[in-house]
């Protein structure tokens, strides 16, 4: 178990495993802080996370009401924390208890305001019986005046901002057709809930205080948006609640013993204009290999 710090350029975080340590819970994992040089305040809760390896789900464990170990998996199943470099971590998990799903998270900083993320995962036995896998990430925000995601579809801009908690909550590419079949009976969640919105362009934003919070993906495919207004809680200071901006990773279909993977972009800098925000996704996009 463990975490560190991590500076470079205008961005300092800590990233750590799902241990506790001050007031961090235990069962959160990622990004424990995030802060830009003109920001002190963490953007992330500061007793969770954010870039937090939440759930995997098959549509027939993954049930909240009945066992919330199973439904947060990722979160309880043991994961080993590693300082690659001063601007680089890893998380490790070996395959979890239920679904046997061994995965590798790296997180690295680089000058001026970039926090780029790598996962890899390998399912080891056949357990979903519905044959796809789903995977869950939440980034749980620290009562950000304006709870909203904005990301675009043929040429334009779209704003989600839900009213409750699993209602309409996940947005889906233009072209994802994939149906997720849930036994009946099972609890509500996010992934189940859809918006009417879609999106064509792989990466959404947030707004935190004077700051921007750019999310950009390396594919389309198997990539949802998903949105909660009551997520990371409440914050009784603000008198408002902790949205979580968080996304999810579909494979319709796998193979034992064979890894996936995706690869993001988090850029978090001073508010900028639409036009800055494109150019940010563009030059991450046309740099990747």
């Amino acid at each position: 178990m463990g975490h560190d710090t991590f500076k470079q350029g205008e961005l300092t975080a800590v990233i750590g495993d799902n241990s506790a340590a001050g007031t961090h819970q235990a069962g959160y994992n990622g990004v424990w802080s995030l802060t830009h040089r003109t920001e002190a305040t963490n953007i992330f809760v500061p007793s969770v996370a954010g870039l937090n390896f939440e759930h995997i789900f098959d549509g027939d464990k993954c049930d909240r009401a009945a066992n919330r170990k199973i439904f947060f998996e990722p979160r309880n199943a043991p994961m080993e924390f590693k300082k690659l470099s001063d601007a680089e971590a890893e998380l490790h998990q070996p395959p979890t208890p239920t679904f046997h799903v061994e995965s590798w998270t790296r997180f690295k900083l680089s000058a001026p305001h970039y926090l780029d993320m790598t996962f890899r995962c390998k399912p080891t036995q056949h357990v979903f019986p519905h044959g796809y896998i789903g995977l869950f990430w939440a980034s749980y925000i620290n009562a950000p005046e304006d709870k909203s995601i904005y990301f675009r579809n043929g040429g334009v801009w779209q704003q989600l901002c839900t009213q409750v908690h699993n209602d309409e909550s996940t947005v889906k590419h233009k072209d994802d057709k994939v149906e997720l079949k849930v036994r009946e009976g099972i609890g509500d969640s996010l992934f189940r809930n859809f918006s009417r919105l879609r999106f064509d362009e792989p990466f959404y934003y947030g707004l935190f205080r004077n700051h921007i919070y750019i999310l950009i993906f390396d594919r389309t495919e198997g990539i949802r948006f998903a949105h909660s207004p009551t997520g990371g809680g409440m914050n009784a200071e603000q008198q408002t609640s902790n949205p979580a901006w968080d996304f999810q990773y579909i494979l319709p279909r796998y193979e034992v013993m064979k890894e996936y993977g995706f690869r993001a972009r988090l850029v978090y800098r001073e508010r900028c204009s639409r036009a800055e925000v494109l150019k940010e996704v563009a030059a991450w996009r046309q740099a990747a290999p």
